[in-house]
């Protein structure tokens, strides 16, 4: 399982929900919002449902009662979980992560 990931490192964020649809829109949408608001650039964000992660994933951000899951499917990913749909530290973390190129840490 890897422990931290270098913004150079990530080109596409993956925000995994349980269905892929609804919830993880939400989510996808909240975090871009917050790339440009911290005007971050080159980053890819997207949705899928958890069983539909691609194996060579390297950062994805989902709920927490999805983590252990995604973990399980994708080892060597950087998983962030989060436990509210909106507004939830752990995506401002990463935001704030990617802004000021230092490590993007696992956590949840």
């Amino acid at each position: 399982m890897a422990a931290t990931i270098h913004p150079d490192e990530v080109s596409t964020i993956i925000i995994v929900c349980e269905a892929g649809v609804g919830s993880s829109l939400i989510v996808v949408n909240q975090t871009k919002k917050k790339l440009r608001k911290a005007n971050v650039e080159g980053y890819k964000v997207i949705h899928k449902p958890a069983r539909l992660v691609p194996e060579d994933a390297k950062m994805i951000i989902c709920h927490k009662g999805l983590s252990k899951m995604v973990r399980k499917r994708v080892p060597g990913a950087v998983v962030v979980a989060f436990t509210m749909f909106l507004n939830d530290p752990a995506i401002d973390r990463v935001v704030s992560a990617l802004a000021n190129g230092t490590e993007i840490h696992e956590e949840g």
